[in-house]
């Protein structure tokens, strides 16, 4: 009687430390004190370039009438996608570096984890839309401003931003109702596969759902890219003129970069096997898609982009008339 009662008793208190659970600690890279410093003034310093970049951009385009056309509104969407991108997580990531703390709540870690899925939806459906864009200027050129005008635009801008927030509606739902029996997240932020090892009982079927749910939602929008990129390398070679071809490339390099970056990493990040030895890869990995790549990308268009050099210098004058006045 008293073993069984024992046994009941345990049982009782592992379900309330099972569903009690109200914060979260982040494992982030180790307990190495020593790193803390270091670590903490380069993400700082990726963090306010990340930001004066992206609100670089967000400025020249809101600004400037020459780059108020779809190309560079797409453009100013991303950068703001970028900006919102880094504040989601590394803001939580120096607080754990200044402190010392890896706890977060589990309505914080929940919002973060919303948003990192949401936004990294909304990014593949604005990069499709910016391929889009691209191959109506450079293989339908005749039937591009038709085709898209200012409502196209905002059409395609309003649908990224809506249907990103919904395709993660539905599995922040599931997740949020779901009994964790580890409150321990053996990453940086709340990423989703990282939160699911922390699950009670077997997994697979929810991951299951959650490779299908991805597939239906990203699929779509990447073969729509890799397809539109298809046909522009296509028109720019059979384009006789070099001068033409170096002119038309030069309208997309930078947005294919982007994607190649985008994408890489991302494929990365999934298809390595989800192991312990391979945990630390997997952060690595990560590292580059939610915190390096919105870092590159302002550097990206600035750098191979003439009309937006020529917006900055514009603002750099009129700035410096300002002063003078």
């Amino acid at each position: 009687m008293t073993t069984l009662m024992k046994g009941q008793l345990f049982e009782t208190t592992e379900l309330i430390n099972q569903t009690s659970n109200t914060e979260f600690i982040l494992l982030g890279f180790g307990n190495h004190q020593i790193f803390h410093v270091p670590l903490y003034l380069l993400f700082f310093f990726i963090y306010m370039g990340t930001m004066a970049g992206n609100l670089l951009i967000i400025l020249l385009v809101a600004l400037d009438q020459h780059l108020h056309t779809p190309m560079y509104v797409f453009l100013g969407n991303l950068s703001c996608l970028e900006t919102c991108c880094s504040s989601n997580i590394l803001p939580q990531m120096l607080s754990s570096f200044l402190t010392g703390s890896k706890v977060i709540s589990l309505r914080a870690c929940f919002v973060q984890h919303y948003l990192f899925g949401s936004l990294g939806a909304v990014e593949c459906y604005l990069l499709s839309a910016m391929s889009y864009d691209r191959y109506l200027a450079i293989c339908r050129p005749l039937h591009y401003v038709a085709m898209m005008n200012g409502r196209m635009c905002f059409r395609l801008i309003a649908s990224s931003w809506i249907t990103g927030f919904l395709a993660s509606a539905v599995t922040q739902i599931i997740m949020s109702q779901s009994v964790f029996c580890n409150n321990k997240i053996d990453h940086f932020f709340c990423d989703t596969f990282p939160i699911i090892e922390s699950f009670c009982g077997d997994t697979h079927a929810f991951k299951l759902y959650l490779y299908v749910l991805c597939s239906i939602f990203t699929f779509p929008p990447s073969i729509l890219t890799l397809t539109s990129y298809i046909f522009i390398i296509v028109a720019i070679m059979r384009m006789p003129s070099t001068v033409g071809k170096q002119k038309a490339f030069s309208t997309c390099s930078s947005h294919l970069l982007v994607v190649t970056i985008f994408y890489g990493t991302l494929i990365n990040i999934y298809v390595v096997p989800n192991t312990n030895k391979l945990n630390e890869l997997r952060k690595v990995l990560s590292l580059f898609y939610t915190i390096f790549t919105p870092m590159f990308n302002p550097i990206i268009y600035t750098l191979r982009n003439k009309e937006v050099k020529d917006a900055l210098r514009r603002l750099c004058h009129f700035l410096f008339r300002f002063r003078e006045i």
